[in-house]
């Protein structure tokens, strides 16, 4: 089946999610006028040309229903059992990632994003949900939609490049380039039309020439077209640059499409032989595949006129690959076992975690999604939450007081308990990824030492003893009592506003005296026995008493 309607009519969940999501959607519009149920159909579409499940389809159908209707997930689970419910969850995660557009946040968005889609149908329908959310960006674009083409450009691309879904990550960039970058993309349009043209026509020149060298040579050619270089990707590449458009040879590449590996090797020989490759030019990544697992023989010649086009030859097989990339996973089944697609899929697609495992590591750099990101260090990593969709970066196993030091000192030491995807929780809770954390506080409330049980990470641990060496140092641990002694000048009410004080500290008095001096006995000395031994707790009592009128002197004593 390979449309929305062929699954609607064969299988039953996907009929069922779809009147599910018109019925819930009815009569709801998007931010740009289009109504809720087209955008989610437009997203199961998609689901669908990728080849994916009926599950994964019916996912796509729903993945709106939580957000943005009154239905709950637990509805999602009893109408629709557990997998759909795990697919429509993971893409609601995603949807609640804030990205305030600073570059430090990429890391632990791209992280979360991974980690969150454990599996990969969850990042497939976010990828095709905004893919149509760009198609359909207004003239007049508004907040939500300039985050969403913020998010593309900088976040799902680079990650469905990695994915080998070229055709997809370049269609997003397109998508947002314009939005993101505006004043670039007018220099660019206004630089590289008449030279994209230009290139157009020499590329439509040289085909027959190369269909008629093939030829000669018994080469079967399946399929020979142009593809233009995509206007982001071509920004990129001007950047390194130094924006000279002169030394891009690819502006447009001819592709042929050859039956077998073997014939790719021997059309390179063929159009080696017509004319000359250029030095350095000449990339092999059959022998040799991407990191992505691309397949493709690259060259560039001296053409007709002298002038440089580069040449890229693969079988049907590899170019399937390389346009849908993982989503190729759930192709494999419809081909034998002894088909090269088959085999492929079958061997470097079959789990995308695994993949992702083996990409090594790049040059340093934030910009780039491998540069930034190492598999390795995820498999140990808990990425959860605020209540305001901020991604926090966590070791595995760690708890709510792991996460409030994470946010601030003050915030771990002032915490009194935790609300985690909105449900109280004690602070020793183990947190998993996706949970949205919410820390309750109290102030001037110190850590417990029972905290050091269960926290996860050096940093808590080292603020929550600091914190409890502090809290020490300010307990009297030998002192049973203090003794305050008050020097005062009398006055009417003077000995009830020095209890209530005193009261109103929280300090108990176990005893009192007071004794006159001089003639008259106007000046008196008060001296009074308290049951507390905080240090600090004292001092600011001295401090409060000092501010009563009359008071002259204040001084304490320890009773041990």
């Amino acid at each position: 089946m390979h449309n929305l309607k062929s699954w609607i009519d064969h299988s039953p969940v996907v009929k069922k999610a779809y009147y599910f999501a018109q019925k819930t959607h009815a009569g709801q519009k998007k931010y740009n006028g289009q109504h809720f149920f087209d955008h989610v159909v437009k997203t199961a579409r998609t689901i669908t040309e990728w080849r994916l499940d009926g599950t994964a389809i019916a996912a796509a159908l729903l993945h709106d229903v939580v957000d943005h209707a009154s239905v709950t997930l637990e509805e999602v689970r009893k109408e629709f059992g557990e997998d759909i419910h795990f697919l429509v969850s993971g893409a609601s995660n995603l949807r609640t990632v804030n990205y305030r557009g600073e570059k430090g946040e990429l890391e632990n968005i791209r992280k979360f994003v991974l980690a969150t889609s454990k599996d990969i149908r969850v990042l497939l329908i976010k990828l095709a949900d905004l893919l149509d959310n760009l198609r359909s960006i207004s003239d007049r674009m508004t907040p939500k939609e300039e985050r969403h083409a913020i998010i593309a450009i900088e976040i799902y691309a680079p990650l469905a490049y990695r994915l080998g879904m070229f055709r997809l990550a370049g269609e997003l960039e397109d998508l947002s380039f314009p939005h993101v970058y505006p004043q670039e993309y007018d220099w660019l349009m206004n630089n590289i039309k008449d030279r994209y043209n230009e290139r157009e026509r020499y590329a439509q020149m040289i085909k027959p020439l190369i269909e008629e060298k093939l030829s000669k040579n018994k080469i079967k050619l399946q399929k020979i077209d142009s593809r233009a270089k995509r206007y982001y990707s071509l920004y990129r590449k001007l950047k390194k640059i130094d924006m000279d458009l002169e030394s891009v040879y690819d502006l447009v590449a001819i592709r042929c499409i050859v039956p077998t590996i073997e014939d790719c090797y021997a059309a390179l020989g063929v159009i080696h032989k017509a004319w000359q490759p250029v030095p350095g030019r000449i990339k092999d990544y059959i022998a040799l595949p991407k990191e992505n697992n691309y397949q493709s023989l690259h060259t560039s010649i001296y053409g007709p006129d002298n002038k440089i086009i580069e040449i890229q030859i693969r079988t049907p097989d590899m170019h399937n690959l390389a346009e849908n990339g993982i989503a190729a996973h759930w192709l494999y089944k419809q081909f034998p076992k002894d088909n090269y697609l088959g085999k492929q899929v079958k061997e470097k697609n079959g789990s995308w975690v695994s993949r992702l495992k083996n990409w090594r590591k790049g040059s340093s750099g934030s910009n780039n999604f491998i540069e930034s990101f190492n598999i390795d260090l995820l498999i140990e990593r808990t990425l959860v939450l605020t209540p305001k969709g901020m991604v926090v970066d966590l070791p595995q196993d760690s708890t709510p007081v792991d996460f409030a030091y994470r946010i601030h000192s003050e915030i771990g030491h002032s915490c009194i308990g935790s609300r985690i995807n909105n449900e109280n929780k004690p602070l020793h809770t183990i947190l998993k990824t996706g949970d949205v954390v919410d820390i309750l506080i109290q102030k001037n409330k110190g850590p417990s030492e029972k905290w050091l049980d269960f926290v996860k990470t050096n940093f808590a641990r080292n603020h929550i003893r600091s914190k409890l060496r502090q809290q020490k140092k300010s307990f009297l641990p030998e002192a049973k009592e203090v003794d305050l002694r008050i020097s005062v000048e009398d006055r009417i009410g003077l000995l009830k506003d020095i209890s209530e004080t005193i009261s109103r500290s929280h300090i108990n008095i176990t005893d009192h005296r007071v004794s006159a001096v001089g003639r008259k006995g106007v000046l008196k000395n008060i001296n009074i026995r308290c049951s507390v031994t905080d240090k600090n707790k004292i001092e600011k009592l001295v401090e409060k008493l000092k501010s009563l009128d009359n008071i002259k002197s204040v001084a304490y004593r320890l009773v041990r």
